[in-house]
């Protein structure tokens, strides 16, 4: 197993470090182990950046390892001070609760808890947390660790230093709570191994001491790298904000537009990180990208892979259809919910309902109305000319008529110039 696992993570650029790889691979070659990620439930979503680290889970699993997804709702309620700049603001009791109930879905979706020989685990660290009063914490764990051991930490260290934003008390105190977290998964489900972002080490290998400090036990760390762009820039985040799994906040065709725009220097290595194709798929399609960039077949795959993950084939095939329609693809199979995001992508104007009444509208009319011609006769000839379109069906006929039946869900024309000039009229 060792093998596998641990070169598989090393060939997709996914091992940042591990406490002791030569042991960590004695383990995982003994047999199967439990391992865990953790995830706070900051937002009611999760967002592209948590996918890595689900992902891994799912590899482990797909190795044989039993894998628990913790959501934090503990942690969660504190805030993880680890690659922040500042302290985050303080969510109550009824926000994180909602929050985890809306992430739940989420982190099931990517591992699999019904096989019957490594089914996975999702729970939430306030149920054990919880319940220990303040007094008790400090005397069963807290006493473990020495300040100058916790100042010694890269993420506490880095906050110290900076004067004006300093740490509190409260951030101060997340590792232990995340090393209480190991503590208890290793005692109750014979948790060995911690996983996470490379910012997580410090809290990761105080997990480790408190187990051998309170087990007597070995336990184990790995860490992923922290995605970033080849510009340099944060992954995950764009000018709308960041990208989310949830199709409420980020529609499911912003989600796959967000994979079909990797930078063209990203997209190998974006397909190691975020599927499960094997090495010879990835280097076919490496070998095409090269060949032919302008063909986008790379991101092709790679959109429609991620975008399976996370919303389903369906949802797939629906924002493959809505991207097609900006390439004159047909209209037919795409909702209104999705058509409503296309017509977010394209300039639009308001038309009076009432001129699509019987007989209609001309089309050289609403042409000269949408902006995509300055006059009645330069739409004549675009239109002879076959450089027309109507709901992306080319114009043929100078007298066609538009009318209500014309309407896209009762309510859009889709009027097209040439190739790629578009606009929509919505009839108001």
């Amino acid at each position: 197993m060792a093998t596998r696992i641990l070169e598989e993570l090393r060939w997709r650029g996914l091992l940042a470090d591990c406490t002791d790889a030569a042991e960590l691979g004695a383990r995982l070659e003994s047999g199967p182990v439990t391992l865990y990620c953790g995830f706070d439930p900051t937002a009611d979503s999760l967002h592209v950046g948590h996918v890595v680290p689900l992902l891994a889970l799912r590899r482990f699993q797909n190795d044989g390892h039993r894998p628990i997804a913790v959501a934090g709702g503990a942690t969660g309620s504190i805030g993880d001070p680890s690659g922040k700049s500042q302290e985050r603001q303080l969510l109550t009791k009824e926000q994180i609760a909602a929050n985890v109930a809306s992430v739940r879905p989420q982190l099931a979706r990517l591992l699999d808890f019904e096989t019957t020989v490594n089914p996975a685990l999702l729970v939430d660290n306030a149920d054990w947390t919880a319940p220990l009063s303040f007094l008790d914490f400090l005397r069963d764990i807290g006493k473990h660790f020495t300040v100058n051991q916790m100042i010694g930490k890269e993420s506490v260290r880095a906050r110290m230093e900076d004067r004006e934003v300093g740490i509190s008390y409260t951030e101060f105190s997340y590792m232990l709570l995340q090393a209480f977290d190991f503590y208890h998964l290793c005692a109750a489900q014979d948790c060995t191994l911690q996983i996470g972002g490379s910012d997580q080490w410090g809290n990761i290998t105080a997990g480790i001491d408190l187990v051998r400090k309170k087990l007597g036990r070995s336990a184990h760390g790995l860490t992923l790298p922290l995605i970033t762009k080849a510009d340099g820039s944060k992954f995950g985040k764009t000018e709308g904000g960041a990208i989310w799994l949830d199709p409420r906040r980020t529609s499911v065709y912003r989600f796959y537009q967000f994979w079909i725009q990797t930078d063209d220097r990203d997209v190998v290595r974006y397909l190691k990180f975020f599927t499960f194709l094997g090495q010879e798929e990835i280097a076919a399609l490496e070998a095409a990208h090269v060949a032919n960039p302008a063909a986008r077949v790379a991101h092709q795959a790679l959109a429609r892979l991620v975008t399976d993950l996370i919303h389903g084939p369906e949802s797939t095939i629906e924002a493959q259809r809505a991207s097609e329609i900006l390439f004159g693809g047909e209209l037919g199979g795409v909702g209104e919910s999705t058509f409503r995001e296309i017509v977010g992508e394209v300039p639009t104007r308001e038309l009076e309902a009432a001129r699509l009444s019987d007989p209609g509208a001309s089309v050289l009319d609403l042409f000269v109305h949408s902006g995509l011609v300055p006059s009645k006769g330069q739409a004549r000839k675009d239109l002879e000319g076959g450089g027309l379109y109507l709901n992306n069906v080319r114009l043929t006929e100078v007298g066609r008529l538009a009318g209500t039946a014309d309407l896209l869900f009762g309510r859009y024309l889709l009027l097209r110039k040439g190739r790629r000039n578009y606009t929509v009229l919505t009839a108001s």
